[in-house]
């Protein structure tokens, strides 16, 4: 015992270190201590363990008491409203028994129902069972002197059926009474039943309850004592056995070390609320002394700072701007209730480095932004735009491009080199008193642009007030552009290829002034910027030639027929001219051709080979040839071209090239129709409706192989509209020519009644929103009907001797056109045609004579394919003369075949004088 003695001071002497000793070495010794000191450390007011069992201690006695009160209040009401029920349920069971409405109406209701109360009183437990008349006299009482009594009581609710209930206090406590009617068959009310019982008798729950209550507060008790116990062992091993005197102590050291260091710190808690701050931190943000509680947001921060703090997100050397000084934050957060932890780092010194690190990124963005935004398009005013675009306002604030003239053209910038003119211009805001595009300028010598353009270099003009040989350019507008608050510039000459092409000046007005290390960006902007304009100069030069080339091989003024009215429009591709053509040509007979054509690419080639494809057409349709014929001679032509460039060792074909060719003759009203690779035509009626014929299709024109060509007869009403067109108009990127087609019909069936010209302005309306693909060829034509009055028709006979009356019957039918005047000429014509065809043709042999206009024509067929032939007459032979005579006579004349012979065919003007003296021609003839 004695041993054991000795040991115990020694144990607790290492479980409580004196103050002057220090914290113990860490170690088992001070993760482990006795059981002893940890309990009696409880009692001790100063330690937080004690404190807390005591706090707990009281929490629980006051959840006792509030439950003991609750349960007797609670156990109260219950018992009260067992005590009603227990009445009401008696009551009502005694008033609807059987008999106890009989019992109430016989002479002597005490004597039936006085026996049965008392019974149902002792077996229910209540106080009392008391029968009454609807009047309040008692029938039956525990106490029979108080029968035959009246009760003054009201049971008016009752007596109305509802039972009525009512506590009171009586001499054995608080009691329920309930009083419920009795009715008999007939629903009078003949007696009332009134039980009453007090509380008391009802059995009470507290008794039973308070064991429980008292037993868990017990076991609540004792889980707090272990629970400090617990917690005072946790902080011991927590402060590794420090007491408060050394965590004082800890504290002090921590704090001054805390407000020491060249490094702001600063402490918040969840909900953004400082909860620490060093001397260090108030320097920098320069806080207020209470700013320790107050949110981060309330302290006079920068907002981008305060809702950083605020945010608590992890941040690593975040720079914020506080003042005159530039501060590295860094910020953790700490703790499961969201706290965070922040350090600030003052780095001012390194401010200027980076202002100049970004100004270099800046510039080195602007060029980037200018090699992706300048020379978007081949356009020369576009690209000079999107210099000054990309210069203002991140380089300078207003910014304008002059360009030689000769370089808006296209050309070569030669000649005078100070005639230029401005083209773009961009500014920060409107009405600065600068030239405004499309101003002539010529700067005078001593202009920054001129010694600019003559050394080749930027010339920068820090302060514009006094430069005077810029203010000697014009010292009124000078004056006006100083005034505004324009105040230096750089003017860099546009040089590509050893050429100068312009000149772009750059100015500021509300940035700083510009330095000399700004010529560096100005001067790549404006190099960048001038090869892109030469890239356009050049496009633009060949473009024009394209375009001239193209427009003068395509039909200039259509000419005015009667057979047709025409409207028509050409749409150049983005991507420059193509190879899309049109033409109306006349044909004898009142006739006209319709042609669309298309060669696949765009430029020079393209152009020059939809040139010589319309020549040829030209050419074939002069020989009057049918549609089929005229595309199969044409696909022969392409073939041919196509041999003779790969003979030559040129790349360039015309594979790929289409065309469609149509003939519509007004007398009869018949179109004749064929297509090779080409879109079919579109066909309005007069009524509206809009058709596709079905028009066969015969392959591109150069690789049919020698495939024949189908042809398709079309008979449209007069006033009807043929719609021809290339499939740039129907066929777009991403859509489906079926697409196109509905959008085409749909575009036309809104054109009723409209005119060729606004029906080719309503489809390109309505089919492009943008600027086509590909270039866009349209050709409409409203169908007329010559008037029969005006053709007029004869059979011949097969005998010289019926060219007279022939004769006779003509000129007679000229009177009535009123063209006697022609009746002499036509006779002979008419003569010698029908007489050759008597002569050398085959029967049936016929005769027509048109009137067109301001032309009269002279058709005479017959059943032979035998062509004459024009000759000059020796002056020994007696024939050959007349095909010369109707050659002379005629404004032209020719030969066309039909499926059942030829028509040789005589074309008369009806102008004044036309006819003229023929005497001196047939002089000369002979």
């Amino acid at each position: 015992m004695g041993k054991i003695r000795q040991h115990v001071p020694s144990s607790r002497r290492d479980g409580r270190v004196p103050p002057e000793t220090g914290p113990p070495e860490a170690g088992p010794q001070a993760h482990h201590r006795p059981a002893g000191p940890r309990v009696l450390s409880l009692l001790k007011p100063r330690s937080v363990a004690g404190q807390v069992f005591l706090l707990q201690l009281v929490v629980v006695l006051l959840l006792i008491a509030t439950a003991v009160v609750a349960l007797v209040i609670q156990d109260r009401n219950s018992a009260i409203q067992e005590a009603g029920d227990r009445s009401l349920v008696a009551a009502e069971s005694f008033a609807k028994a059987p008999g106890t409405a009989e019992a109430m109406q016989s002479d002597d209701p005490t004597a039936a129902l006085q026996p049965h109360a008392e019974a149902v009183r002792k077996k229910t437990g209540v106080d009392y069972v008391v029968a009454l008349s609807p009047y309040g006299f008692r029938w039956t009482h525990p106490d029979p002197d108080q029968i035959g009594e009246h009760v003054s009581a009201s049971y008016g609710d009752a007596l109305e059926g509802q039972p009525h209930q009512t506590t009171f206090d009586s001499s054995l406590g608080k009691a329920v009474d309930s009083t419920v009617a009795v009715f008999n068959e007939k629903g009078t009310a003949v007696g009332l039943v009134t039980v009453g019982v007090t509380v008391d008798k009802v059995t009470s729950t507290v008794q039973h309850q308070l064991p429980v209550i008292f037993a868990a507060g017990g076991v609540a008790l004792l889980l707090a004592a272990g629970g400090s116990a617990l917690v005072s062992g946790r902080l011991r091993r927590q402060t590794r056995g420090l007491l408060p005197v050394e965590m004082t102590r800890m504290y002090e050291h921590h704090d001054a070390v805390l407000h020491s260091v060249r490094e702001g710190v600063i402490i918040l808690d969840g909900d953004g609320r400082l909860l620490l701050v060093n001397d260090e931190a108030r320097r920098l943000l320069e806080l207020p002394p209470e700013a320790e509680g107050r949110p981060v947001t309330a302290l006079g921060l920068s907002p981008a700072l305060a809702g950083l703090l605020e945010s608590g997100r992890a941040v690593t050397d975040k720079v914020f701007l506080a003042g005159d000084l530039l501060l590295a934050v860094n910020l953790r957060p700490v703790g499961p209730k969201g706290g965070a932890v922040a350090t600030l780092r003052d780095t001012t010194e390194l401010r200027a480095l980076a202002g100049r690190a970004e100004v270099a990124g800046g510039r080195l963005q602007l060029l980037y932004e200018a090699s992706t935004r300048i020379g978007t398009t081949l356009d020369i005013e576009r690209t000079a735009e999107e210099l000054t675009e990309v210069a203002v306002p991140r380089f300078a604030d207003f910014a304008t491009v002059e360009l030689v003239e000769p370089v808006l053209l296209g050309g070569e910038p030669t000649g005078a080199r100070m005639e230029m003119r401005r083209i773009a211009a961009a500014g920060i805001r409107e009405g600065a008193p600068l030239a405004p595009v499309g101003t002539p300028l010529r700067y005078l010598p001593d202009n920054p642009a001129s010694v600019g353009m003559t050394t080749g270099r930027p010339v920068l003009v820090p302060h514009l007030a006094m430069a005077d040989g810029w203010r000697a350019q014009d010292p009124e507008q000078t004056r006006e552009v100083i005034e505004f608050g324009i105040h230096s510039m750089i003017s860099v000459p546009l040089q590509a290829r050893g050429q100068l092409l312009g000149v772009v000046e750059f100015w500021r007005s509300d940035q700083d002034p510009f330095e000399s290390d700004d010529l560096s960006p100005a001067e790549e902007l404006a190099a960048r910027a001038a090869v892109c304009i030469d890239n356009a100069r050049r496009y633009t030069r060949e473009h024009t030639t394209a375009v001239t080339l193209q427009r003068s091989l395509l039909p200039g003024a259509l000419p005015e027929l009667s057979a047709l009215q025409v409207g028509h429009r050409y749409l150049p591709a983005q991507a420059g001219v193509g190879g899309d053509w049109y033409d109306v040509i006349p044909l004898p007979g009142a006739r006209v051709a319709l042609v669309v054509g298309d060669v696949v690419g765009h430029g020079l080639h393209a152009a020059a080979t939809m040139g010589r494809l319309r020549t040829a057409v030209h050419n074939f349709a002069s020989l009057d040839l049918p549609p089929d014929e005229l595309l199969a001679h044409l696909d022969d032509l392409v073939t041919r071209i196509d041999q003779d460039a790969a003979a030559e060792g040129r790349t360039e074909a015309v594979t790929g090239a289409t065309c469609l060719y149509a003939v519509y003759d007004p007398v009869s009203g018949r179109c004749v129709v064929a297509r090779a690779g080409h879109p079919g035509p579109a066909l309005v009626s007069p009524d509206g409706s809009v058709t596709f014929p079905d028009i066969p299709v015969a392959p591109p024109l150069g690789v049919g192989g020698g495939l024949p060509v189908e042809t398709a007869e079309l008979r449209p009403a007069a006033d009807s509209r043929l719609i021809l067109y290339t499939d740039g108009l129907v066929e777009a990127k991403g859509r489906d020519i079926d697409v196109g087609l509905g959008l085409l019909k749909e575009a036309l069936a809104h054109t009723d009644g409209a005119t060729p010209d606004d029906t080719c302005r309503a489809v390109l309306n309505a089919m492009l929103h943008t600027r086509a693909s590909d270039d866009i060829a349209l050709l409409v034509a409203r169908t007329r009907l010559l008037d029969p009055a005006q053709v007029a028709e004869w059979e011949v006979p097969d005998d010289p001797a019926a060219v007279s009356r022939i004769r006779a019957e003509a000129a007679g039918r000229l009177e009535s056109w009123g063209l006697g005047d022609a009746a002499f000429t036509t006779e002979l014509i008419l003569s010698e045609l029908v007489t050759n065809a008597i002569r050398y043709g085959v029967s049936p042999i016929g005769l027509r004579l048109l009137r067109d206009g301001d032309s009269l024509i002279c058709e005479v067929s017959d059943g032979s394919n035998t062509s004459p032939h024009l000759r000059r007459a020796a002056i020994t032979d007696e024939g050959g003369r007349g095909l010369f005579l109707v050659a002379q006579l005629s404004r032209r004349w020719g030969t066309r075949y039909t499926d059942g012979g030829k028509i040789i065919w005589a074309e008369q003007t009806l102008s004044a004088g036309a006819a003229g003296d023929l005497s001196g021609l047939l002089t000369a003839d002979l």
